[in-house]
């Protein structure tokens, strides 16, 4: 019997992907392990520090499990899982504060730790980019789907639509926080250059809520182009049907260590078009239309041929269904649990 300790203090702050994982990895470790946090909300410089001083005090001997992209420095016996690196790629796009904090942890981390999990293969070669010599310690675990995305009923999403004032039930549905990396101004430019070009009933819906401050620069969109509804955050309740309601779904990110919501699209049956890049192919494989997110020109094709063609849509659909039974969050927490066995024995 190993005794494992799951630092839990990232999951009082704002849900993001890896809150997600974690929260989907913890519900299958119930009675396995005990999960240490402050009590109360701590973020910033605050919980950093409980991290880095307390918790190592907390810990008292097992295996230290680090589930968000941070842990104790002194923590040798300790698994901690990386998401991404953005912090060493894309400093530009973070509050210089939080790059610069993580710029400075990730590689004293991955050096002191007994084994790294990662979500995809592309994260675990940006990681060797910077650290050669942890190669051998890293292992890629992809993230699961929740069994809440499949195709919804028609009656569930008019009624989703209804409460979210989606002004018409042919859309497009952009889902992911308002931060640089979504790439969501190309989209908006895209958007507005086949305006012309299709039926004037097609929306554009724009989901999430602004990245933290505390993370993230701002982004503001001025002059927007018509047919483009804003629904703010959406409560993870309604995004099957929200999904499933879609003509297609666009994401377009320039920068993703995992990225969720192609996954959960596809998982609903919704056509979708990604960027080339980072992690993205590794997750939508064949089953998606994929596009470079950063020709505007590129992204307005695929977009009007994706509202206009219904029998690639409905290829896609099939081919998206089939790639999701692929990503399963049993089969995750399964191999991150020989991870850990294995960090524990050593």
């Amino acid at each position: 019997m190993i005794n494992i300790t799951v630092n839990t203090r990232t999951l009082g702050n704002h849900l993001t992907g890896a809150q997600r994982y974690t929260l989907e990895l913890l519900s299958r470790f119930r009675g396995k392990i005990q999960e240490v946090n402050p009590g109360h909300p701590l973020s910033g410089v605050r919980g950093h520090a409980w991290e880095q001083f307390i918790l190592p005090i907390k810990v008292k001997g097992d295996l230290l499990w680090s589930p968000s992209n941070t842990g104790p420095l002194v923590c040798e016996r300790q698994v901690v899982t990386l998401h991404d690196v953005t912090p060493m790629d894309h400093p530009e796009w973070l509050n210089p504060r939080f790059a610069a904090w993580y710029r400075f942890l990730t590689p004293r981390l991955v050096g002191r730790v007994r084994s790294i999990i990662t979500v995809s293969e592309f994260t675990k070669q940006r990681i060797v980019a910077y650290c050669p010599e942890a190669e051998s310690k890293i292992h890629v675990v992809h993230n699961g789907v929740d069994a809440m995305f499949h195709p919804i009923e028609v009656d569930l999403i008019q009624r989703t639509r209804e409460r979210l004032h989606i002004p018409s039930p042919h859309y497009l549905v952009a889902l992911g926080s308002l931060e640089p990396r979504k790439n969501l101004p190309r989209l908006l430019q895209a958007w507005a250059m086949i305006q012309g070009k299709i039926s004037d009933d097609v929306w554009l819906v724009m989901t999430g809520a602004h990245g933290r401050r505390l993370v993230y620069g701002e982004v503001s969109f001025e002059n927007l182009p018509p047919r483009v509804h804003f629904t703010g955050h959406v409560p993870d309740e309604l995004l099957p049907a929200l999904y499933s309601g879609a003509i297609a779904a666009p994401y377009l990110s320039l920068y993703e260590g995992f990225g969720f919501p192609p996954l959960e699209a596809m998982a609903c049956g919704t056509p979708i078009l990604t960027g080339n890049l980072t992690s993205l192919p590794e997750v939508v494989g064949d089953a998606g239309i994929m596009v470079d997110p950063y020709d505007v020109e590129a992204i307005a094709d695929r977009l009007k041929n994706l509202i206009e063609d219904s029998v690639q849509r409905d290829d896609l659909r099939l081919a998206g269904l089939k790639r999701a039974k692929q990503f399963s969050w049993d089969k995750a927490a399964e191999l991150t649990w020989r991870v850990m066995e294995d960090a524990a024995q050593r």
